[in-house]
């Protein structure tokens, strides 16, 4: 019997030596950063406006979208996460954060003590974004009022407390893979997909998850229950129970002005989005469009209500 306890708590230290090491968290290294680099501040703008961070991270009662210093509730079967103020504020925000220190939190969901991030900042989508797009939306973010707002804790029950364990998550469901276009296909596509698959984020809200909180890969897009318990996530891919009747320019109209062809009004979270998407240029709206159009079409319907 000694033997076999003996044996035991052998492969336990074992087993916890190799989970130590394997949920190492895994950074973006300094020399990733080229000194040539010129900030281009209205790509920044534009990154900020795709990627929805004000629909976050703007502080909630007032209408400022650049008053970025966080406090919104996000539920999820996970706990209740809180948006970080993520303003310019050296204190409380991110105004002493290096450029490093915000390409691995949003590339790599590693804060700047080190410590894995939940994945409710979107980064199994940013990591897909051009590095110089990240380092565009930094510099901008910099120019952005300071708020004084400390960022309020995330609510999180044990085990999902032990930040540890997301370095197991991020070995199923962070391949640090850039997005890498279609030589197959055109630019406005390519330029469509990047924006989709990469800073839009679209695939975070508009998939069903497993139980471990990852997208299932073979349903993407095919919508599904809202993380927040309000309702159903709409199929986005060009089924029945999604947009098989709408065109390409239905869709770019629908992101400027919210109206579907039916003369349906957005609602919901999505009027957030479109408040960001009507504010991009045509030619990224259409974009958006053409990728959204040629996705697979896969089944993905809205339960009918009780």
């Amino acid at each position: 019997m000694r033997k076999i306890v003996g044996a035991l708590l052998v492969l336990a230290v074992i087993g916890l030596g190799v989970f130590y090491v394997v949920t190492i968290p895994s950074t973006i290294p300094a020399s990733a950063l080229t000194a040539d680099y010129k900030p281009d501040l209205a790509n920044g703008a534009t990154i900020f406006t795709i990627g929805g961070c004000a629909a976050c991270h703007q502080t909630p009662g007032q209408k400022d979208r650049t008053q970025l210093g966080g406090g919104l509730a996000l539920g999820s079967p996970f706990g209740t996460f809180y948006a970080p103020n993520i303003s310019s504020d050296p204190q409380n925000g991110i105004g002493a954060w290096s450029e490093l220190d915000f390409v691995n939190a949003l590339q790599r969901g590693v804060g700047r003590a080190g410590e894995h991030l939940y994945p409710a900042l979107p980064y199994t989508s940013y990591q897909r974004m051009k590095l110089e797009d990240v380092r565009d939306l930094y510099a901008y973010i910099k120019t952005l009022p300071a708020v004084a707002t400390p960022s309020r804790p995330h609510d999180i029950p044990f085990p999902f407390s032990i930040r540890r364990l997301l370095g197991g998550w991020k070995l199923l469901f962070l391949d640090q893979r850039p997005f890498v276009p279609d030589t197959s296909k055109d630019a406005v596509w390519n330029r469509g997909a990047y924006l989709v698959e990469g800073p839009g984020h679209c695939a975070e809200c508009h998939s069903p998850r497993n139980p471990l909180g990852g997208i299932k890969g073979d349903e993407r897009f095919a919508g599904g229950p809202d993380p927040e318990g309000k309702g159903w996530v709409p199929n986005i891919t060009p089924h029945a129970d999604g947009l098989a009747n709408w065109k390409a320019a239905d869709i770019a109209e629908f992101l400027k002005t919210g109206l579907t062809p039916d003369f349906d009004s957005a609602g919901g979270s999505m009027r957030e989005v479109i408040e960001n998407t009507s504010r991009l240029s045509d030619d990224d709206r259409l974009a958006i469009a053409t990728y959204i159009a040629s996705l697979p079409p896969r089944p993905g319907k809205a339960p009918k209500a009780k």
